[in-house]
């Protein structure tokens, strides 16, 4: 009965019934475990060494998968400026029926405020302060986070208000870039606490014209009270835009919908409020 259950106690560590014959004579010449015995110890080792070949084996196979699946979700992702056409990935799109953001009064608060005096990581090298951008407007648009066509966002991403449609805002603002600049803007950034290198990573792929500044710590949300929002494990900055002039908080888009117009509605608002 004891080796029967040995065989069964091994077969669970993952020793095939035919390596057990070392831990087996272990007991049957009288030690008190099966393991007790050099052969048994050789065994374990044996049995580490299978299993690191088959990880080993795993491992390689995971890498091609992982290759096959970018080189399939970024076939159709980057082309050509002039012969972009019609092109519009599944991320570019938002879907019908997603629920629209209420205003709830989470950022009544905010105009008139001055930024912190705050260092954040651009794409572009450097840091960026949000106190102190640089003369003029400066638009900084905030949102919860882009996704990649490789990589899931969090579970039940659609169903929350406000939450998707990051990636149509930034094509959004790359598209009308030069016309915000045109309309008195003097600089535009995208923020969000995704890291940077993530977010070099989107500005390359979607060409952006501008930085994206990375906030992991949402300090900036911290510091504005900014609302923000739960998804999964993850606290995420809702989406929100604003309108920095002289070191101050002029004007605060809140809440924003559809995100793919929302670069318009900035725009929109540049001209009937010239600086």
């Amino acid at each position: 009965m004891r080796l029967v259950r040995e065989i069964r106690t091994l077969s669970q560590l993952g020793i095939a019934v035919e390596d057990t014959r070392p831990f087996l004579e272990c007991l049957a010449a009288g030690s008190a475990h099966a393991d007790d015995c050099p052969a048994s110890l050789a065994g374990y080792r044996h049995a580490i060494d299978e299993l690191t070949r088959r990880i080993d084996g795993l491992a390689a196979r995971r890498a091609v998968l992982m290759a096959q699946l970018r080189q399939a979700a970024y076939r159709h992702s980057s082309v050509p400026p002039e012969d972009e056409g019609d092109f519009m990935s599944d991320l570019r799109q938002l879907p019908a029926n997603l629920p629209v953001p209420q205003d709830d009064g989470a950022a009544g608060h905010l105009p008139g405020l001055l930024p912190p005096r705050i260092e954040l990581p651009a794409t572009g090298g450097g840091v960026v302060r949000p106190d102190a951008p640089g003369p003029g407007r400066t638009v900084l648009y905030i949102y919860p986070l882009t996704g990649r066509p490789d990589t899931d966002v969090p579970e039940g991403w659609d169903a929350i208000p406000g939450a998707r449609g990051c990636t149509p805002e930034a094509c959004d603002f790359r598209d009308h870039h030069q016309d915000l600049l045109d309309a008195g803007a003097g600089r535009v950034f995208g923020l969000s606490s995704q890291d940077t290198g993530y977010q070099s990573e989107l500005a390359g792929r979607l060409r952006l014209p501008f930085q994206m500044l990375s906030d992991p710590a949402l300090s900036l949300a911290a510091a504005l009270n900014l609302p923000t929002f739960q998804a999964g494990s993850l606290t995420l900055f809702k989406r929100i835009t604003l309108i920095i002039k002289d070191g101050r908080i002029e004007h605060v888009f809140y809440p924003i919908y559809p995100p793919s117009e929302h670069a318009q509605q900035v725009l929109a608002w540049l001209r009937t409020n010239p600086s």
